[in-house]
């Protein structure tokens, strides 16, 4: 119906060019002017920077066959007889494909330590302390920061991927250009820090370190723990510090544990503060020392830059950013000083002068007598660089809170909760009901809130608009939240909480100023770093012998540090090797791929089926009914419209093969703009259960609609339920079913994407649209 040759046409240029989509302001230091930008050139480089490529990356290994061998021992944490045993079988079966030349776990252990001998090693230090005239010594063990950062710096594959200069960025919309927030580099902590440079020396660039430390159970029982400290480089674009390769995540340090014996008084308290603070000194003396001269650092690529530095840490109750009261933790609608290193300082000399007078100050600032490490970094306010972390202040921290409410709640009615999340709220739709569980109803309505805030929070780019949200979605939680109180005060279930004062109920409070400052929250997310946990306790249980486990397992980590720095430089030759193959023997012509707009479809099923033999197979089902009229009215009234005019009206035989396949949807995510895809399935024996996927399509020009896939057409032509829409109190989207019998058919280059529907139990053919379910869906609902 389309014909392949187009006959030549003279089109005159364009006189005016589109106005460009997005705008960069760099930082005056950088001297770069700014930068204006179409969609498609946005974030990507300027120039390809040309990378040295070592030929032989698996050095110090003999071979790369040897390296390939020790990278699958390392992840599989094999002990000593599992390596010896698989080397020897290897060396008897090898039949000359590859070379290995390592003969034992002695071998291969020396090896790794050739490898990680490029990188600057653990040391262990000592702490000694005095408590209640007693003598301790506590063991840390540790690599400075600052030599783990040069050792970033040296690796020229990294190089090209750091970003010393701030910047705003802006896109355009309806009125002009709206700022927004991603990379660290676009906060206005960034640029401050840049601005506070000394002005005469040329080429000042600030280094972040983002550093996070928290105690991790390495035996099943609990007993043994350990106390890892994890830094990552906030220069480097945010998908490499949280990737898993050489410029991700970091162990650098292991901090002593205390015994808990005299956990509550004041004294033990102040000598844990102690510990603490000196052993992390051990990683933070040559980061110090530089605070106060800068570095004059020579990059792989031969830049010149002189590095500062900042650094982020966690910190204690009960608000280590600002001066709320305890009692006031719970009432997010209002708004304290923030602290300052300043005043901690002052209070800490009040004390020297008088430990009565300073005692008091001390415990009404929520401070310990014990000088902050952070204070020996010269302009570095620990306050300030603190952000909220999602994991622990919500997912695992809050939302545990409202768990445990609706726990109780449900305990009436004979309902057990566990690992609940997101579903929480659907499920409890159908079961707590505003006149009988009043107080179970208003928290669902806490929840909702909860789901909201912590939605609009977990976007990767925030606009000017999108934080405006957080600060209105604030103060609804706070309202819902306060009403549930007033519910649960009055209510005959036992235990309800009633005192909400705790650090992280009150942290969302920061959330607007840690985006504009820092960029977005993944950005300082900990889950990262929570994944380092799995792989320490694997070597706890596999590769130590029980004695000295802090040294063989910071032995180990540090072997799989370096393994990471080969594998990207061998990845980098491979990738050489095929560049250069493609453009040796260039490929005879483009390999096709189908695309229908910004659908594709899959591969069609093994077994066609009949027009005939689909109506048959669905006698009972109202849906198919009149399959085949259906269908020709449908094709016939709608080609016209695509452009195809018919001479005659089309029909369809009875045995007119059909093929069902699924099909991909290609569209542009609200949150970063970028290309998301979806793949949807209609299947009645998906993996052996039936998969029906819903998705949103685009009905006429001025609405779009819900649809639940039925069957899906080699022709292009999907069949579908339109669903009417309505809000609930809830502020949840609901939707309901057109009769299955009213069939229509909608072409694929409608769909919009896909999405996830719960069903209302309460209400026959009426389902809740999850929002939730991701940030592109979320702001598609809004919208």
């Amino acid at each position: 119906m389309t014909s392949n040759s187009v006959p030549a046409q003279s089109w005159p240029a364009a006189s005016v060019q589109p106005p460009s989509e997005f705008k960069t302001e760099y930082h005056p230091r950088s001297g770069c002017p700014t930068l204006f930008q179409a969609f498609d050139e946005f974030h990507v480089p300027l120039e390809a920077q040309q990378v040295h490529i070592d030929k032989k990356p698996w050095h110090p290994f003999r071979s790369h066959a040897d390296f390939e061998f020790s990278e699958i021992a390392l992840d599989a944490a094999l002990n000593k007889s599992q390596i010896d045993a698989l080397l020897d079988l290897i060396l008897h079966i090898s039949q000359g494909h590859a070379e290995i030349t390592l003969k034992n776990e002695a071998d291969l252990s020396k090896a790794w330590d050739n490898a990680a001998a490029e990188l600057t090693p653990f040391s262990k230090y000592q702490v000694p302390v005095t408590y209640k005239k007693n003598h301790q010594v506590y063991e840390v063990h540790a690599q400075p920061i600052w030599d783990w950062a040069l050792d970033l710096l040296d690796n020229p594959l990294l190089v090209p991927h750091f970003v010393w200069y701030a910047c705003c960025v802006y896109k355009r919309n309806a009125t002009g250009f709206e700022r927004f927030f991603d990379e660290p580099w676009t906060g206005d902590r960034w640029w401050d820090i840049q601005s506070s440079l000394p002005p005469n020396i040329d080429g000042a660039v600030p280094f972040f370190f983002i550093l996070y430390a928290n105690k991790t159970k390495l035996s099943s029982h609990g007993m043994v723990k350990g106390y890892p400290v994890v830094v990552q480089c906030a220069n480097l674009l945010v998908h490499i510090q949280n990737g898993k390769g050489f410029g991700g995540d970091c162990v650098v340090g292991w901090l002593p544990i205390m015994n808990a014996g005299e956990e509550g008084k004041l004294g033990y308290t102040t000598l844990k503060h102690v510990v603490w603070h000196e052993s992390f000194l051990k990683l933070l003396e040559h980061a110090a020392q530089y605070s106060k001269t800068g570095y004059l650092c020579k990059c792989h690529n031969d830049i010149l830059c002189m590095m500062l530095l900042i650094c982020d840490h966690g910190g204690k109750c009960p608000c280590p950013m600002c001066l709320v009261p305890l009692t006031e933790l719970h009432d997010l609608s209002k708004t304290y000083p923030l602290r300052s290193v300043e005043e901690a300082k002052e209070v800490l000399h009040t004390y020297g002068l008088s430990k009565a007078q300073g005692k008091e100050i001390l415990k009404a600032l929520g401070l310990q007598p014990v000088k902050n490490i952070f204070w020996i970094i010269l302009n570095s306010n620990p306050h300030d660089a603190l952000s909220l972390d999602r994991l622990h202040s919500l997912h695992a921290g809050l939302w545990k809170h409202f768990l445990g409410e609706l726990k109780k709640i449900l305990a009436l009615l004979g309902h057990e909760f566990q690992d609940l999340s997101k579903q929480t709220l659907y499920a409890g739709l159908n079961i707590l009901m505003p006149r009988a569980f009043p107080e179970g109803y208003q928290l669902l309505r806490v929840i909702s809130s909860y789901l909201k805030f912590d939605s609009w929070i977990g976007l990767d780019v925030h606009t000017e608009s999108t934080l405006a949200e957080i600060e209105a979605e604030l103060l609804v939680f706070d309202t819902e939240l306060k009403t549930y109180v007033t519910h649960a005060k009055t209510s005959e279930i036992e235990d309800l909480k009633l005192d909400w004062d705790f650090p992280k109920m009150h942290l969302w409070k920061h959330i607007v100023c840690n985006i504009q400052h820092k960029g977005a929250a993944r950005n300082y997310s900990t889950r990262p770093n929570e994944k380092l946990h799995g792989p320490l306790k694997d070597t706890y249980h596999c590769r130590t012998n029980g004695k000295d486990i802090v040294t063989q397992i910071l032995h180990v980590d540090h072997h799989q540090f370096a393994s990471k720095l080969l594998r990207e430089c061998i990845s980098a030759l491979d990738e050489h090797h095929w560049i250069q193959t493609l453009s040796d023997n260039p490929p005879d012509e483009d390999i096709p791929i189908v695309f229908n707009g910004h659908v594709k479809l899959g591969s069609p099923m093994q077994h066609p089926s009949s027009i005939i033999d689909i109506e048959n197979r669905n006698a009972s089902n109202h849906t198919f009914q009149a399959f085949c009229r259906k269908l020709s009215e449908f094709i016939n009234t709608t080609l016209p419209t695509y452009g195809h005019q018919l001479t005659s009206w089309l029909t369809f035989p009875a045995d007119f093969q059909i093929h069902d396949r699924y099909f991909k949807v290609n569209y542009e995510s609200m949150v970063d703009w970028k290309q998301v895809t979806d793949h949807l399935w209609c299947n009645p024996q998906f993996y052996g259960s039936p998969r029906f996927d819903h998705a949103l399509i685009q009905l006429t020009a001025e609405a779009t609609a819900f649809v639940w896939l039925v069957f899906l057409f080699r022709c292009h032509i999907q069949t579908l339920d339109p669903w009417s829409l309505h809000l609930s109190p809830l502020k949840l989207t609901h939707v309901k079913a057109l009769p299955r019998a009213c069939l229509i058919f909608v072409p694929l280059s409608s769909f919009i994407r896909g999405t996830v529907l719960v069903p209302d139990s309460k209400r026959q053919d009426e389902y809740i649209i999850v929002d939730h379910i991701n940030s592109n869906m979320f702001l598609q609902m809004k919208a």
